[in-house]
């Protein structure tokens, strides 16, 4: 093995590493409206909607209307506690009983309530209602956080109805000229087109995070238009030396 594909391997090995501990950052909206679950205390209600990850860890919460009966949140309660930090509501909108049905809505900005960037990937965004001094209503709808817009209108849950989910990439999460290391390499993320500019031989080698190749070119432009959306390694190597850059192909 030669020292350029060497360093070429290392350099691939070192983006994937990077590209898969940086997660991306956006916004999860949430809006639903309520109903009754049929105890002796409605419309008075107590509600909670959080989010768990694939594995039922609890991440965060984003409503609760429920003060002094929030004890009667009762899968509410354990998703916080498995998490050890019961009924926790850092971000969260909170306030008192609600003394009416109605719609409500919040936000997520990807992090857990320890502030940290939430891993890409599937998510639980769970809704509990109850107007009783006891377990009421509850389900949950699942979403994907990735770099990928995703709008779910999904079937009414038991006290939830006109569900509408909307998670929203923060789409700076790609590079542009201005941001790599050599402005005679760009990328049209828009047209997903590579351009690249450099005067002596130069080739483009763009690998998936498993490390398959995907396309060599030695084109001063190249098409990434029937590549899968992704994260995917741009290596472009001239004159025995060799850049690595991210890209993100929607």
């Amino acid at each position: 093995m030669n020292k350029l594909i060497l360093l070429l391997l290392v350099i691939i090995a070192t983006m994937q590493a990077k590209v898969l501990v940086a997660q991306t950052p956006g916004e999860l909206s949430v809006s639903a409206f309520t109903l009754e679950a049929g105890g002796n205390y409605a419309p008075r209600n107590v509600l909670a909607i959080w989010i768990e990850d694939s594995d039922g860890n609890f991440i965060k919460t984003l409503m609760a209307y429920a003060q002094n009966r929030r004890t009667h949140l009762n899968i509410w309660q354990a998703s916080t506690v498995a998490a050890g930090s019961e009924f926790n509501t850092t971000d969260a909108i909170t306030g008192a009983t609600r003394s009416n049905h109605a719609n409500r809505s919040a936000t997520w900005n990807g992090t857990d309530f320890e502030g940290n960037l939430a891993p890409d990937g599937d998510y639980q965004l769970w809704f509990e209602l109850t107007d009783k001094n006891g377990t009421g209503n509850y389900g949950y709808v699942e979403f994907v956080k990735s770099s990928v817009n995703q709008d779910i209108i999904p079937v009414d849950l038991p006290s939830f109805y006109d569900i509408i989910i909307q998670w929203q990439p923060d789409n700076s999460v790609g590079f542009n000229a201005n941001e790599l290391e050599d402005n005679s390499f760009a990328y049209d993320q828009v047209n997903a087109l590579l351009s690249c500019s450099i005067p002596d031989y130069f080739e483009i080698s763009i690998f998936d995070l498993v490390g398959n190749l995907q396309i060599k070119s030695q084109q001063e432009k190249t098409s990434l238009a029937h590549l899968n959306s992704g994260v995917y390694i741009v290596v472009v190597t001239t004159d025995g030396k060799a850049s690595a850059h991210k890209i993100v192909v929607r």
